[in-house]
């Protein structure tokens, strides 16, 4: 009985000297920020932060990418522990939970040599039960463990208006980094380890069935020979309007599937959503259809491509292809109507109608 009373002092005071490290302001002058993950995403939010004049110590697997952040002032680092070693508080956003895993519990990872009082923030969507394993081994080193991911993809991260999911179990921590929270976007604090990741799962199960509804839509339009621009305008500002609609619209219509979030990271996170509903007993026909539909995009070697490109699986379903010259087509085949009249162009004689040939 001892001992347990004694390991649950220990654990409260380590989590109370971690809370204690962090009464100071969190201003350029008094904080070092690390990080780690410089991809599509990570690049335009760590460049905020530089902007706002933190001192940044920066990692990527491939430093080339990091480049664009070290020609802004940036250090480089030749690894997430010697960016740990330089920072008080480090972000981390990967690509997936083993990479997060990785990053932060590996040999060379944040924990091995981040500074008791520490903070270590995780924006990768990842595992729920990951971001609690990775929170209890913050505790047991003094440090404290946020997970927040973030939704609003590569335009909510050049514009820092991110959305910013947070859990973790000292929610004054979440508080105490508003200052650099804000230069991203706005966070919301979502309850203990774990809440941030499901809260960004939950998340993408709306957006899944939003982009599968967006797609088809569209299809649908250009099929009957709508146009397709005209169409997204007009919906816009009714119900079917939506982030996923303002986002990718005009991109879909474009063929413009440059990645502003990556198909095969939607695909790894739609499979994390299905895991979870297993272990809770849920069943989400929606969110299994449009994994399904996406997983399918991997296995044409599109996973490199942003998730709007979700419309090449629906056109490839019904043989068609959603364009501004294909929808002119349509538009033209659909019905062609003319006025007949007399010779004289006195009477009214009827309407022809050609109709579409499919």
């Amino acid at each position: 009985m001892r001992s347990i009373l004694f390991r649950r002092l220990c654990r409260h005071f380590s989590s109370s000297n971690a809370a204690a490290a962090m009464t100071s302001s969190v201003t350029p002058s008094t904080t070092r920020v690390g990080w780690i993950g410089t991809g599509v995403m990570g690049r335009s939010m760590a460049a905020h932060l530089l902007s706002a004049g933190y001192a940044l110590t920066v990692f990527n697997r491939t430093p080339s990418k990091a480049q664009a952040l070290v020609d802004l002032g940036a250090s480089l680092a030749l690894s997430p522990s010697a960016v740990a070693a330089a920072s008080d508080v480090v972000f981390t956003i990967v690509g997936y939970p083993s990479d997060v895993r990785d990053v932060l519990l590996g040999d060379s990872g944040v924990l091995r040599s981040l500074p008791p009082g520490g903070i270590v923030v995780d924006m990768t969507t990842s595992d729920p039960s990951l971001a609690v394993e990775v929170s209890a081994a913050a505790k047991a080193r003094s440090c404290v463990s946020i997970d927040a991911p973030v939704s609003g993809g590569d335009r909510g991260a050049r514009e820092g208006k991110l959305s910013i999911f947070a859990g973790c179990d000292d929610e004054p921590t979440v508080r105490k980094l508003g200052p650099l929270f804000e230069r991203m976007g706005r966070v919301t604090y979502m309850g203990p380890a774990g809440a941030g990741q499901r809260t960004k799962l939950a998340n993408q199960v709306a957006i899944a069935s939003t982009m599968v509804g967006l797609v088809e839509g569209m299809v649908y339009a250009s099929k009957s020979g709508l146009d397709v621009g005209a169409f997204l305008d007009a919906i816009s500002t009714g119900a079917a309007g939506s982030k996923s609609l303002d986002l990718y619209g005009k991109r879909i219509l474009s063929r413009d599937f440059e990645a502003g979030f990556y198909v095969k990271h939607f695909v790894k996170d739609l499979g994390i959503c299905l895991k979870e509903c297993q272990v809770l007993g849920l069943g989400l026909p929606g969110l299994a259809l449009a994994q399904q539909l996406y997983l399918s995009l991997v296995a044409h070697g599109e996973g490199d491509l942003g998730t709007q490109a979700l419309v090449l699986a629906i056109e490839r379903l019904n043989n068609t292809r959603l364009d501004a010259k294909a929808a002119e087509e349509e538009r033209k085949n659909w019905m062609q109507i003319s006025f007949v009249f007399s010779s004289d162009g006195a009477h009214h004689l009827g309407i022809a109608f050609k109709t579409c040939p499919n």
